[in-house]
């Protein structure tokens, strides 16, 4: 028999799950611009983040478990747009993961669920995010789930950084040595 799905809202005394799902999620990306630099001591400074993410009023965080095991997350943020736009606020959708072995067996749907009743608990009237383009499998989920492409996201690094040119070298270096065999 299959364990049950459910989703709750994280509490404090999850923040180490919330930090393992959290980092499992950047490392899946290790090889995307935003993500492929993480510090040495991103676990140590992930726990102060989320810490803070988790006590605050304007946003939740997610869980989604099978029987005992967190096998998702999902964060919202209540956001307000410009003052010029309507809607005055919208739920950022942000930080979202399921386990490689549960994908596509209802998760990521019953995150989105979960997100819906929050927004509509709020008077939110829509929900955003933002996806990476290098996962045909992530941007189909999204259309799915009624997510529209709206807008792109673009990148121009203006002076690299000392940690991302010795990436860059490292994987020079590597492709040199492969080259060569």
């Amino acid at each position: 028999m299959s364990e049950r799905l459910t989703v709750r809202a994280a509490r404090l005394g999850d923040l180490p799950i919330v930090v393992d799902l959290r980092l499992a999620l950047i490392r899946e990306y290790e090889s995307h611009p935003f993500y492929e630099t993480l510090r040495d001591d991103a676990r140590a400074r992930a726990f102060e983040l989320y810490r803070t993410q988790l006590t605050s009023p304007y946003e939740t965080i997610f869980l989604a478990e099978k029987g005992r095991s967190a096998v998702g997350i999902l964060r919202c943020v209540e956001t307000h747009t410009s003052p010029l736009l309507m809607p005055e606020r919208y739920c950022y959708v942000s930080s979202v993961y399921v386990l490689p072995e549960v994908r596509e067996r209802g998760v990521l749907r019953a995150m989105i669920d979960a997100a819906m009743r929050w927004c509509d608990e709020r008077g939110i009237p829509e929900m955003r995010l933002n996806n990476s383009t290098s996962s045909p499998a992530a941007r189909g989920a999204w259309q799915a789930l009624g997510f529209d492409v709206v807008e792109e996201v673009r990148r121009r690094v203006v002076r690299p950084t000392k940690s991302a040119l010795a990436v860059a070298s490292s994987n020079e270096t590597a492709e040199s040595r492969a080259g060569t065999r």
